[in-house]
């Protein structure tokens, strides 16, 4: 990806830098977006009542105005940490404003890794200054900060959009995030941080979040866990447009918004540890969304399916017998189901299929799609996540070890 590709709003900043969180390691694990004017901020975070430090310190202040700088550690969750760990979190967003010349009150910070861990404040203070004196507007900063952000992914999750508003006005939109594991809805275990230069007042804001986010980040999983840490942030500094967005324009913002976290969420369960397949869940004709969502979610979630796929296994009977099991209430003579576009299930009953050639047709594919079709209503959702493989049993039982 180059600077020619990837649109980066006006009036933004970043870094990351290594400052020794994860001790003898030279991975990057400290990053700063630093806004030149104040922004707009909202955000969404975990519903886990275990909730990190910073959830708690940043849930207490958006939406708002006045927003110049989110600060992410790498290494440390600061969550189930008590009094201290608040204390800290509080004092790693004063380091962190104070850096770049702004206070506490104008930061937001987000941090991830081990749980029950305190924050080492030593690090965390000379990885402000150091990223304050490298922040840059430029792709490869962006880059350095989204990297920094990073645990166990193994790719860089970035994002951007370069739209015109219906009124003329041109905005940009960037969009970086991180997650790979304990990964399950409310909010689907990640952290974001998405950059705009579009004006935006602060209840606008948090609903073209939120609406984005229930249909992106909260339709993902790899194994239901949901992170203590989980937080998307959005800042809008109106660098582009001083006048808040309304009517059609605000309406092209959200649509982009939308569009860019689509783009982002698959991307996670895709990365999951030690995962070899991606598997895109469509459920149609449920008596509700919510009732296709809890549908989906009960398939994504189920080991027996998990490793089905990851053995590249047509075993169809794990799928429907998943959302049967779900407690929403449908006619089971009227299902049916397709993999990878081949017809497996049809109204309640199995259907001849080449086994062989639905098994080659995962095997050699990382994308594989479940079609879970239903008469019983409107109700639809396209939810993602991933195979259960033995390189993520090992990743996670050595985890702290």
């Amino acid at each position: 990806m180059t600077e020619q590709v990837f649109y980066l709003p006006k009036g933004y900043r970043y870094a990351g830098v290594n400052c020794g969180i994860r001790p003898n390691s030279k991975k990057l694990d400290f990053a700063l977006v630093v806004s030149d004017l104040p922004a707009t901020a909202a955000g969404v975070y975990t519903q886990n009542l275990n909730c990190g430090a910073p959830v708690v310190y940043d849930r207490e202040r958006t939406p708002c105005k006045g927003i110049r700088v989110v600060a992410t550690d790498s290494g440390c969750a600061n969550a189930c940490t008590g009094k201290t760990g608040l204390f800290n979190a509080r004092k790693m967003a004063e380091y962190a404003g104070e850096a770049v010349g702004a206070s506490g009150d104008e930061t937001l910070v987000m941090s991830t890794g081990v749980i029950g861990v305190q924050l080492p404040m030593r690090q965390i203070a000379q990885g402000a200054e150091k990223a304050a004196a490298k922040l840059g507007p430029a792709y490869h900063d962006f880059e350095k900060a989204a990297t920094a952000i990073m645990t166990t992914d193994t790719k860089l999750k970035v994002v951007s959009r370069q739209i015109q508003l219906p009124t003329g006005t041109v905005v940009r939109l960037a969009a970086m995030c991180k997650g790979a594991a304990m990964i399950g809805p409310n909010m689907a275990t990640m952290l974001a941080t998405i950059v705009t230069d579009a004006a935006l007042e602060p209840q606008d804001a948090q609903k073209a979040l939120f609406d984005a986010v229930q249909d992106t980040f909260n339709c993902v999983s790899v194994e239901g866990h949901t992170s203590t840490s989980d937080t998307c942030i959005l800042l809008a500094n109106g660098a582009a447009n001083p006048n808040p967005l309304a009517g059609e324009d605000l309406k092209a913002f959200a649509a982009a918004l939308l569009e860019m976290c689509q783009e982002l969420a698959p991307m996670i369960p895709n990365d999951g540890e030690g995962v070899s397949h991606l598997i895109t869940i469509d459920v149609v004709g449920a008596p509700d969304r919510e009732s296709a969502k809890l549908m989906a979610q009960t398939v994504a979630n189920d080991a027996l399916v998990k490793t089905a796929i990851c053995g590249a296994d047509p075993n169809w009977g794990r799928i429907v017998s998943a959302t049967g099991r779900c407690g929403v209430k449908y006619d089971p003579a009227k299902v049916s189901l397709k993999v990878n576009g081949f017809l497996l299930y049809e109204n309640g009953a199995p259907v001849d299929f080449n086994k062989e050639e639905v098994s080659n047709s995962i095997r050699n594919n990382r994308n594989v799609t479940f079609e879970l079709f239903f008469q019983e209503g409107d109700g639809k959702i396209r939810f993602w996540t991933s195979d259960l493989t033995t390189e993520y049993v090992h990743l996670n039982a050595d985890y702290t070890t």
